[in-house]
């Protein structure tokens, strides 16, 4: 039952990275009838990331007071319609507003994904299960450029997402009648909160060890959606693609961020179940994961063939490198907080975002160039790693109560 549970969750977060891969990739049938630039369309990409952000923290705490369940249902109906609303844009602001708004509902999802592996999965599976719910963001980006390709040979881009919108509805239904949170979990070692209530965002946030996977996840997600929000655009600009050359190839490097997802929490699931220590398992896969990052400097110097590998590259690191920081709040913080941790480290991704693709939409702008960008994106990986190995220098259950007085007294 909880690896089916694992799937359903996964299903969700396909229909996420579905839906928020709809404009970049129908961007050049929508600038047809709203021509945006590079600007602009960073100023999209950031409509969504800033709500995304904010809601990715609100979704934490509202997933841990309202439970997985009812926290999940709301979530997705919300940005379902959300998704629904983009097909009535007639300009820049009415995409932007409700770009805007579709961030703001999946910001939830992935808090409330992770309270549900921490509801369902003990510390031995924990990494397995979040890199087939994370797998679920390459199923959602694979299957996004063929289906708008189809869409469109047969309808207007507007129909991409009232399709797209209605698929979210469908799962709400799933979902509803699936989900129940288990009565007792395999093993019992995990953290303890060892308070009478959940301690407020606040005390987290003097946390060493939340900052020590805020920062990291600042740095990734801002070179991974600079990745997913501008390849398809960097397809169109610098490589001549048309729709069509992007449904048939655009889906290449998700399917490997997709194989990352799997491969990278199967590595440390199975390093720990060799008993290989829990901390040392998680930052020999992180690792492994950082260090091929650097390899997206050559895109713009190789033939287009290469392009794709060196980008499935990318997307298989950065994937596998996600799964296994957003496990790690269940292997340090208690279940009553794993929402609200997982929603400030999303928060911090988000807003990575946001700086990095407002810069790289200026940079693109202003002359320099997409090997500036990806010199940028390259390096950042590697700098969150080292964050980690610095500020959570032990993975194990935290007692919160005598943490916070640790960091208060210093």
């Amino acid at each position: 039952m909880r690896w089916r549970i694992a799937i359903l969750v996964s299903a969700a977060i396909a229909i996420s990275y579905l839906d928020r891969q709809t404009l970049p990739v129908a961007i050049q049938a929508i600038g047809k009838d709203i021509p945006l630039t590079n600007q602009q369309f960073s100023y999209l990409q950031s409509a969504f990331l800033l709500a995304y952000a904010f809601m990715y923290a609100g979704g934490g705490k509202l997933a841990d007071a309202l439970g997985t369940k009812r926290g999940f249902t709301l979530i997705m109906l919300f940005w379902s319609f959300s998704c629904l609303s983009q097909g009535f844009a007639l300009g820049f602001t009415m995409l932007a507003v409700s770009r805007f708004l579709l961030g703001l509902g999946e910001g939830g999802g992935f808090p409330a994904a992770t309270r549900a592996v921490a509801e369902w999965f003990s510390v031995k599976d924990r990494a397995t299960a979040m890199g087939i719910i994370n797998g679920g963001t390459a199923v959602g980006a694979v299957a996004a450029p063929p289906l708008i390709a189809g869409i469109l040979e047969i309808s207007s881009w507007r129909w991409i997402f009232f399709i797209t919108g209605a698929i979210g509805v469908v799962w709400t239904v799933w979902w509803h009648m699936s989900y129940f949170v288990p009565e007792v979990l395999e093993d019992q070692d995990e953290p303890s909160a060892s308070r009478s209530s959940p301690p407020s965002w606040f005390s987290l946030v003097r946390i060493r060890e939340t900052w020590g996977l805020v920062l990291p996840k600042f740095l990734s997600d801002a070179a991974w959606y600079f990745y997913l929000f501008w390849l398809p655009k960097y397809l169109y600009d610098a490589r001549g693609f048309d729709i069509r050359s992007v449904g048939k190839l655009g889906w290449i490097p998700y399917a490997a961020a997709g194989l990352g997802c799997l491969v990278g929490g199967s590595f440390s699931s199975y390093l720990v179940h060799r008993q290989v220590g829990l901390g040392a398992a998680r930052k020999w896969a992180l690792g492994l994961s950082a260090a091929v990052m650097p390899f997206i400097l050559l895109v713009t110097h190789v033939r287009m063939g290469w392009a794709l590998v060196l980008f499935s590259l990318a997307f298989f690191g950065q994937q596998s490198w996600s799964t296994l920081v957003m496990v790690l709040p269940t292997d340090l913080f208690p279940r009553e907080v794993v929402g609200s941790v997982a929603g400030m480290i999303g928060f911090g991704g988000a807003m990575g975002g946001i700086a990095f693709g407002t810069l790289a939409g200026y940079l693109l702008d202003h002359g320099f160039g997409y090997g500036t960008v990806f010199a940028l994106a390259g390096s950042f990986h590697v700098i969150g790693f080292l964050i980690i190995l610095v500020a959570v220098p032990v993975v194990a259950p935290l007692s919160l109560g005598s943490k916070l007085q640790y960091e208060a007294a210093r």
